[in-house]
């Protein structure tokens, strides 16, 4: 039978690292019988794609309606690297004995990446493939996906450390007479948050007005638009709900005040910085629910999501004449440049080093002393399949169906409470 098991193991035990660390680990190649290779082949590869069909009904040129299927693909490749293990591209036939043979590599992951996503329409995803080169015969393919994080720093972005307040009002006709105001006030202490978090939710409903409000709902959204370059470009937008919750209700001529909290599970970091081909932004969307005939109000609060948490909340700044400083050109965001985390040298017990980000591999670490390390948990969104457009039939995945570890954070209070 030949190759009875291959196994790829990495020196961080979550499989997780971030942009510009350098991964290291060992391949296991398990043989039942003597193996004839030309050689061993390890690549690494960072790439985004996007993918849809369309259908359409169209008139042919006999003049008779039929249907037309237009798929539509978007990719960038942001890194890649391969070479031998074992052997090489004009070696001689190597017999590998019966038995384990191990192979250690090391690959340092460019600053620039963007965070690994699974979506409905496209991904960014970070394999490695063991490629036993056989001189005569196909070639036997054994691929793995890890995660990669784009670190995200909130304490770099002014505008996510100020509440936000979402007011919603409306006047009703009922019978040719005005009623009295509805006025709803959702209120949030900051927009910045990471996994793990809770957002504080305050929410005022004034209801001066004849027509109940039977509910006010807050749903977590995940709001994505995926890009496509072949055979022309094309975008294609979707809304994910995370998480919901609902007050209610508010009877015409009360007041009610409703204090919520809503959970931010394993996400990835907002925007997927460097990506061009998939845009990932997140809102708290409040929709309150009317009695009758009436239309109901519903607004967004933006929600910035990143992967190092606001460390710690101070007072509006004075008034000054000076002008804030923002970014110099369009769309650029502090918070989005990633910092310079680096592996650090693997421990004398042989563990591994690269075991995830710490406030003190950061620049500023003496900022951040409370924060705690984060845990690296699995997001809900797996990917269907890491098979790619370069695989062939005999590949072979290693592991369980993969999906994205995401930092996420566990400590009290998770969130400022609401200024006066």
């Amino acid at each position: 039978m030949g190759l009875k098991g291959c196994e790829v193991v990495l020196d961080n035990p979550w499989n997780t690292y971030y942009a510009g660390q350098t991964v290291n680990g060992q391949v296991n190649l398990t043989f039942d019988s003597a193996k004839k290779v030309r050689g061993i082949i390890i690549r690494f590869l960072g790439e985004a794609n996007t993918e849809w069909s369309d259908t359409r009904r169209v008139t042919n040129s006999e003049g008779r309606d039929e249907e037309e299927t237009v798929t539509y693909k978007g990719h960038e490749e942001y890194f890649q690297i391969q070479y031998y293990l074992l052997g090489g591209k004009n070696s001689a036939e190597i017999e590998l004995p019966a038995g384990t043979h191990n192979y250690p590599f090391t690959c340092a992951l460019p600053p620039t990446l963007p965070s690994s996503f699974e979506g409905e329409f496209g991904h960014v995803r970070f394999t490695i493939k063991v490629t036993l080169d056989r001189p005569w015969k196909f070639d036997q393919d054994m691929k793995m996906a890890f995660t990669v994080i784009a670190p995200v720093d909130l304490n770099l972005n002014p505008r996510v450390k100020e509440p936000f307040k979402l007011e919603l009002e409306k006047t009703f006709c009922c019978f040719c007479c005005r009623s009295g105001p509805l006025s709803v006030i959702t209120t949030i202490p900051v927009t910045g948050y990471v996994s793990g978090q809770v957002i504080p939710i305050t929410c005022e409903c004034d209801n001066a007005s004849s027509v109940g409000i039977t509910t006010v709902k807050f749903v977590l959204r995940k709001r994505v638009t995926f890009h496509t370059q072949q055979p022309r470009a094309e975008k294609k937008e979707s809304k994910i709900t995370i998480a919901e919750l609902a007050i209610g209700p508010v009877g015409a001529n009360e007041s009610r005040t409703f204090s919520q909290q809503l959970e931010i599970p394993p996400l990835p970091p907002t925007n997927l910085v460097n990506c061009g081909i998939i845009g990932l932004d997140y809102d708290l969307h409040v929709e309150c629910s009317v009695s009758g005939p009436h239309r109901n109000l519903s607004g967004n609060i933006p929600i910035t999501l990143g992967t190092i948490p606001l460390a710690s909340f101070k007072p509006p700044a004075p008034y000054t004449d000076v002008p804030a400083q923002v970014p110099t050109q369009p769309g650029e965001d502090p918070s989005m440049a990633p910092t310079q985390p680096v592996s650090p040298a693997s421990p004398p017990n042989g563990a591994g080093g690269a075991l995830g980000w710490n406030v003190a591999d950061s620049a500023g670490a003496q900022l951040y002393p409370n924060i705690p390390p984060p845990q690296f948990v699995e997001t809900q969104f797996r990917a269907p399949k890491i098979i790619g457009r370069d695989d062939s039939e005999h590949t072979k995945v290693i592991g369980d169906a993969f999906a994205p570890r995401y930092p996420t954070f566990q400590f009290n209070p998770s969130a400022p409470p609401m200024h006066n």
